[in-house]
């Protein structure tokens, strides 16, 4: 059975809400490991991610809320560790983060996350499993790809779990990653991050973001699609859901998927795994 992780975001008015708690529910019946939850740049959605760990809580999930260090100071963090421990959270995606628009570094010390995964051990112990990122196509602020691999190798030497990629499309990308951090000693597993394809404009935006590469094939074929729903939506399912499947036979320890906060595409490559 595959082991599935699904990420969600805090909603910003209630009828986000409403459908968050719709995709939310209807996702329940894959039986997701746990659910994530993103924490704004800078902290931005900070109360907004703790009600929605608590609202996901209440729905029956083992909920690992993401917590970032730049713009936080020590004592903000060790708060909000103390709420999760309070809550029974167990399960942490500890993150260096973004900075607002406008905004300086404030107080904080922590500047990666590997300085975030090691505070979080120094104050909790063993309480958590931590999640870290990794980069299969290279962090966009990165010097290298070597100097990025570096980077993830000291999260994991400083205490971290295991690992969610960047969404990617390009398997050999994840595959040859993962080779090189099983060379440097790290054995903790790295699980592909997956993004559904629902949307042309909107999966270009996020890509040119976080540094993403969209195959020109793939970009080709959405284009052709113009405003064609259907098409756009029953071409990523087959795009996604291939991908999805070599990564499994690659001996991928998993996926973990980037809902948007909707259900139908996720539920779209899951059924399609299943049928194979």
């Amino acid at each position: 059975m595959t082991d599935l992780s699904l990420e969600f975001f805090p909603p910003r008015d209630a009828t986000a809400e409403v459908r968050l708690v719709a995709a939310a529910k209807e996702l329940a019946a894959l039986a997701p490991r746990y659910v994530s939850v993103t924490f704004g740049a800078g902290g931005s959605t900070r109360e907004g991610t703790l009600a929605t760990v608590r609202q996901l809580q209440g729905l029956g999930f083992d909920v690992a809320p993401h917590l970032s260090c730049i713009g936080a100071t020590p004592d903000s963090l060790r708060g909000l560790l103390q709420s999760y421990r309070e809550l029974g959270v167990r399960r942490l995606v500890a993150l260096r983060g973004d900075m607002p628009s406008g905004m300086g570094p404030g107080l904080s010390i922590l500047r990666h996350a590997s300085d975030l995964v090691r505070f979080i051990r120094d104050e909790t112990g063993n309480w958590f499993h931590i999640e870290v990122a990794a980069y299969p196509e290279m962090h966009p602020q990165a010097a290298s790809p070597q100097a990025d691999l570096g980077h993830f190798i000291e999260k994991m030497r400083e205490g971290a779990n295991s690992a969610i990629t960047q969404y990617f499309f390009n398997a050999d990308a994840y595959f040859e990653f993962v080779e090189r951090a099983r060379a440097q000693g790290v054995s903790a597993p790295i699980v592909p991050g997956i993004m559904p394809i629902t949307n042309h404009n909107q999966l270009v935006r996020f890509s040119e973001a976080c540094g993403a590469e969209v195959p020109r094939w793939i970009r080709l074929r959405l284009a052709s699609f113009g405003d064609d729903r259907a098409s756009i939506r029953d071409f990523g399912q087959d795009v996604v859901g291939s991908l999805c499947q070599r990564l499994l036979d690659g001996g991928a320890p998993g996926l973990h998927f980037y809902t948007l906060n909707q259900a139908d595409a996720v539920r779209g490559v899951w059924s399609q795994l299943h049928r194979q």
